[in-house]
């Protein structure tokens, strides 16, 4: 049977590492989100040159604002979780 102070330093490390990955995520689809509205890429694709209708709302200035504001709330909710990370009371 495992010592109960390794299976609470792996805990610990699982804590951490979910952290670090919640917080990258965040970080990284809020730099996408802030960035890719803008760029020719996000109307000229595939998927919108079958949908017309749909390629002049993703194309508006207003649905691209929306886009990258949710991408500013991302980093933001990231680099908040970063900040006020604790570790917790001991079992």
């Amino acid at each position: 049977m495992p010592n109960q102070g390794v299976l609470r330093g792996l805990r610990l490390w699982v804590h951490r590492i979910g952290v670090l990955i919640f917080v990258f995520a965040c970080a990284s689809a809020g730099v996408v989100l802030v960035i890719f509205p803008w760029r020719a890429e996000w109307t000229d694709n595939y998927f919108l040159f079958r949908y017309p209708e749909l390629r002049a709302v993703v194309a508006s200035a207003f649905f691209r604002g929306v886009c990258s504001g949710l991408g500013v709330i991302d980093i933001w909710i990231g680099f908040w979780e970063a900040l006020h990370y604790h570790e917790g009371p001991e079992d």
